[in-house]
């Protein structure tokens, strides 16, 4: 069928004269179509902006805590399978916790600490120049003891107290030492001691209460724009 494009498009544009002040339901038929069209368009593009950006925004967010919620249940069958191993190693924690904290002397105790520290130096022959136990500094589990320490003596004897120092039955370091010798040959040791010890429990009380105002005072300045 040979159709004749120009007489074609003379028949459609004079369907769009003429248009001006008829009602649109007398229209012809392309401008009606068109008008249609128009109007289909709109309306979707205005359902998608004012209502389906909103349901696809929700969908993403739903699928991306479906995701996670697998992620979740697939690490709580892991733990459910591994539970007896995972309670056997909480076991093997709890004691060697346990240990340690037997390696840590309690407030009463600390007393008894020192004189041991200082009866090692005095059983290796060697003499204490400063003996002066620090202000305490509590940490959130434990308290520490530093204490300046400055003893003169042999080098063999030195060596002796230092390892005496680490065999002691509570935890006991050498920090920040300085060796130095007299014209004699007689060696002068500076450190710091510290030993540690168990907080008791309004220590450990007031720490607790510490950090959990810590942690509201971060949370609201996080809050804060």
């Amino acid at each position: 069928m040979n159709i004749d494009l120009k007489q074609f498009g003379a028949e459609l544009s004079a369907q769009f004269q003429g248009l001006e002040g008829r009602p649109p339901g007398l229209w012809p038929l392309a401008p009606r179509l068109l008008c249609a069209a128009g109007v289909l368009a709109a309306t979707v593009g205005l359902g998608h902006f004012l209502y389906w950006s909103g349901q696809f925004e929700t969908q993403e967010a739903l699928a991306a805590e479906e995701m996670t919620l697998r992620e979740e249940y697939r690490s709580k069958i892991i733990q459910t399978v591994n539970l007896e191993a995972l309670q056997a190693q909480k076991l093997q924690v709890d004691q060697s916790v346990e240990r340690l904290e037997k390696q840590l002397p309690s407030k009463a105790e600390m007393a008894a600490l020192l004189s041991d520290i200082n009866q090692a130096g005095v059983g290796r022959g060697l003499q204490f120049e400063l003996f002066r136990p620090d202000q305490v500094i509590v940490r959130d589990y434990y308290a520490e003891l530093p204490i300046a320490i400055k003893i003169s003596g042999s080098y063999h004897d030195l060596g002796a107290f230092a390892a005496d120092m680490a065999h002691l039955p509570r935890i006991v370091t050498l920090n920040n030492m300085k060796l130095k010798a007299d014209k004699d040959g007689k060696l002068t040791l500076d450190a710091i001691a510290k030993t540690f010890r168990y907080l008791d429990a309004d220590e450990l009380s007031t720490q607790k209460a510490a950090r959990l105002k810590a942690k509201k005072g971060q949370n609201a300045a996080g809050a804060t724009p």
